[in-house]
């Protein structure tokens, strides 16, 4: 873990945000957060985190149309997302088939398995080039 590493955790659940700041920041990592989609687009742009928790279903902007949106801009496309969300699991059988944008680099299920949490995070965070999927 590294203490340079920020995460951008943007989900609508206010407690949910603030357990995952509280657990991050006891692992060494840094923290900002965003309530919606439109928000998490404004502090992406803004702090250029190093990875990106993303909730799917929130007001003003979904999580769907955050990633739409994030992986289409030159400056922070490449950045990793993990999708973690009470949606079903055929959620993300579906956000994989969609052939606009890729599948995000990661997704985990609420509730959230810690440990599968932070080894995600460390392996998207020392390598881009793997898709790690927390239910398996």
């Amino acid at each position: 873990m590294n203490e340079k590493n920020m995460i951008l955790i943007i989900d609508d659940d206010r407690d949910y945000v603030r357990f995952l700041e509280l657990f991050l920041d006891g692992h060494g990592y840094r923290t900002i957060a965003a309530h919606d989609g439109q928000e998490g687009l404004k502090r992406a742009r803004a702090e250029k985190p190093d990875l990106i928790l993303l909730d799917i279903t929130m007001p003003e902007k979904s999580g769907v149309r955050f990633y739409r949106e994030i992986r289409q801009d030159p400056e922070i496309g490449s950045t990793p997302v993990v999708m973690i969300t009470g949606v079903t699991l055929d959620f993300r059988k579906f956000i994989h088939t969609r052939s606009q944008v890729p599948a995000p680099d990661g997704y985990l299920p609420k509730p959230v398995d810690r440990q599968k949490l932070l080894d995600i995070i460390s392996q998207l965070l020392s390598t881009t080039e793997t898709t790690l999927w927390g239910d398996e």
